[in-house]
């Protein structure tokens, strides 16, 4: 067990931080969280409610950045990045260029697949424990193609998910709409992935989580970390920008996109970005769908959560200050129409948050390679949900000195 005597304090209240505080307290550890924001109102409130434990893949490879020039100049392409933005993202670029060499894709691939092929063990032992295995629906993904040439196009990912022995299932036709019958007859092939299972309401996941957390002794205070105060021992203390100082004995950072403005105060920077996403929540859809459904030529999903059914998906480099740009959500819901034709969008509501994109595309998790006492759980992109429960294991075991199940060199902060 860690031998700190004052309290441990994770900075960030969404998915990640609250597994991670949650497995702290549960161990015996004294936790605190701190966010700037109420509990899950950040990307874990709009997330895509999927366990895609199948895309696991780098976003670098060949397939994906060979098309990002004819996506920039589609203003309906599931890729923007906002001229003024270009500048700031130049670096981050240039490392996202640099991991996609075969054999650096081969490594990612197989960090992705480490943590992917060990989350249902994570994420059942968690809902089982916490009695919300409710939340965790039954039903996979489907993965959308027209015709031959659109499964052509995606055959890469497939090739991948059968190397790691990720399971899936190649239909046709009729197997498709049997299914899902809402979905259009120009669908002419899918792959259903059953283990990409959906979250029922993953806002009110986290926040059922916090209660647990809090129901073991946890403390949550809102407000924004202004600072920190530091020995030669590591960081003692943050402080808050409405001038309160918290003691901490270990320090988490676990703020999603926003870790990297925490990590640049400590002297630690990380190429961390935001790929800022996009959803439209429908309450009065007229259509019902049991499973979720991706269909990568269109570069949307629609996932059956919290009510209704959400549209989202959508690529958007602009940093953490720019306003909303709510068009981009309104082109998925027409993209979502072309696979759902009797789809409606009524009593809808539109969001956008901050994915925290790192240029190779696994996540940070670890201890600081300056501080012993700081560690960073951050950079999980679009995969936030799907590795919390993992995430919180694994942390949990660094930081109390337990053996991690997962070779965790491969997620260090200073690979770059």
């Amino acid at each position: 067990m860690s031998a700190s005597k004052t309290p441990l304090v994770v900075v960030g209240a969404g998915i990640i931080g609250i597994a991670i505080a949650y497995q702290l307290q549960r161990r015996g550890e004294s936790v605190t969280i701190v966010d700037k924001d109420s509990t899950g109102t950040g990307a874990s409130y709009g997330n895509m409610a999927s366990i895609a434990v199948t895309e696991f893949m780098p976003a670098s490879r060949p397939g994906i950045w060979a098309q990002m020039p004819r996506w920039l100049m589609d203003p309906e392409g599931p890729l923007r990045i906002r001229p003024a933005y270009m500048p700031k993202l130049v670096p981050w670029f240039m490392r996202f260029l640099g991991n996609s060499r075969p054999s650096k894709l081969r490594e990612l691939e197989a960090a992705g697949a480490a943590l992917c092929g060990r989350v249902y063990e994570d994420l059942n032992a968690l809902l089982k424990e916490t009695g919300l295995e409710d939340m965790l629906g039954a039903e996979g993904c489907l993965s959308l193609y027209t015709d031959e040439a659109e499964f052509r196009a995606d055959r890469e990912h497939i090739e991948i998910l059968e190397r790691f022995g990720f399971r899936h299932e190649i239909l046709g036709g009729n197997a498709i709409r049997d299914l899902e019958p809402a979905l259009t007859t120009k669908i002419g092939k899918a792959v259903l992935f059953p283990d990409n299972r959906s979250i029922a309401d993953p806002y009110k996941l986290v926040v059922a989580l916090s209660e647990k957390f809090l129901a073991l002794g946890g403390r949550i205070e809102r407000g924004e970390v202004a600072g920190f105060e530091q020995a030669d021992t590591g960081v003692t203390a943050l402080r808050t920008k409405d001038g309160r100082r918290i003691e901490a004995g270990n320090l988490v950072l676990a703020a999603g996109a926003f870790t990297g403005r925490l990590s640049a105060m400590l002297k630690e920077p990380i190429p961390l970005e935001t790929e800022r996403g996009y959803h439209t929540q429908i309450m009065a859809p007229h259509i019902s769908m049991r499973h979720s459904i991706i269909w990568p030529a269109r570069a949307f999903m629609v996932t059956p959560t919290a009510g209704g059914i959400r549209v989202g998906g959508t690529v958007e480099m602009a940093g953490l200050d720019a306003p909303p740009d709510y068009r981009r959500a309104r082109v998925l819901v027409k993209r979502a129409r072309e696979a759902l034709p009797e789809l409606r969008a009524e009593q809808t509501s539109e969001w956008m948050g901050h994915r925290p994109a790192l240029p190779d595309t696994i996540p940070v998790m670890g201890r600081s390679a300056k501080r012993r006492n700081v560690w960073y759980a951050t950079g999980h992109g679009h995969l936030g949900l799907t590795y919390a429960a993992t995430t919180g294991r694994l942390m949990a075991d660094l930081i109390t000195g337990v053996e991690p199940p997962v070779d965790m060199k491969p997620y260090r902060v200073d690979r770059f």
